[in-house]
């Protein structure tokens, strides 16, 4: 399967370190050859890099790997394709626009029955599960928020629960782990592996797993900095990670989980 990779930050923040360990699961330390991409929030604007190519051996991925873009909010996925061909229509992330704002999408695992999925605004460009999936989610949610829902925790909770309860029909086709970006909020749904860390200070040292490389972050943040990451796997060796549950969807804000949705209870706990 695929496997994806994420990021929330409060401060505009790189991505290097972890994606450098991540590119090398792209047909290096993992099978995933049949294309990569990512995207990046910043400065109100929004823009990605996407090759059909394994990452291990795209002069592109090395180029991110060495660019420090400054971003908030970061998705990238790389590819073991199951359902399409291997061509750049079909590499995610995937993008559309609704309520003015930029939405990011990436899966892994693989839906059955999906063609099923009845289309009401979004349509695919390429041929994947994941994009029609995509589509589907987005065009049923707009269906139901037809314009940006108020700001005050109401609406946005009602909003986040409707998300998370399209997110739990898809799981019912299959495995659906996805990363979603709307250029304010990260929201991330664990189907049957996703992972994720949060750093703040004290920062220490972190060493990849798939790359001999390691980082002391206590020299490249400030005392305030609040960065999580998330990935399908943990991304180094020397940190706990924590692994989300199946059928749980967190909503993610500058760093921290604002909203938390459970298979179990169908609705959100307390922010942390």
């Amino acid at each position: 399967m695929c496997e994806l990779l994420g990021m929330s930050a409060n401060v505009p923040t790189d991505i290097c370190f972890s994606f450098t360990g991540f590119l090398h699961r792209g047909g290096g330390t993992g099978p995933h050859r049949d294309g990569w991409g990512i995207a990046f929030y910043e400065a109100g604007g929004y823009r990605d890099f996407r090759d059909p190519h394994p990452s291990v051996r795209s002069p592109i991925a090395r180029l991110i790997s060495d660019y420090p873009i400054q971003s908030h909010i970061v998705i990238s996925h790389i590819r073991q394709a199951n359902v399409g061909g291997v061509r750049l229509a079909n590499t995610h992330p995937f993008t559309r626009e609704m309520w003015g704002k930029t939405w990011c999408y990436a899966h892994n695992g693989q839906l059955e029955a999906w063609q099923g999925l009845p289309l009401a605004f979004y349509h695919p460009v390429g041929d994947t599960d994941s994009e029609h999936a995509f589509c589907w989610l987005l065009g049923t949610l707009r269906q139901h928020f037809p314009h940006l829902p108020d700001a005050n925790d109401t609406q946005r909770q009602a909003c986040w629960a409707r998300l998370h309860a399209l997110c739990e029909e898809l799981r019912s086709l299959g495995v659906f782990n996805m990363l979603l970006a709307d250029g304010d909020y990260l929201y991330t749904f664990c189907s049957t592996k996703l992972a994720h860390i949060t750093r703040r200070a004290p920062f220490g040292q972190a060493e990849l797993s798939d790359a001999e490389l390691t980082v002391n972050f206590a020299e490249h943040t400030t005392p305030a900095d609040i960065v999580s990451v998330i990935a399908t796997e943990p991304l180094t060796s020397n940190e706990a990670w924590v692994r989300m549950q199946p059928g749980e969807l967190l909503v993610w804000h500058q760093g921290r989980i604002v909203a938390r949705f459970t298979a179990e209870e169908k609705g959100a706990d307390s922010p942390q």
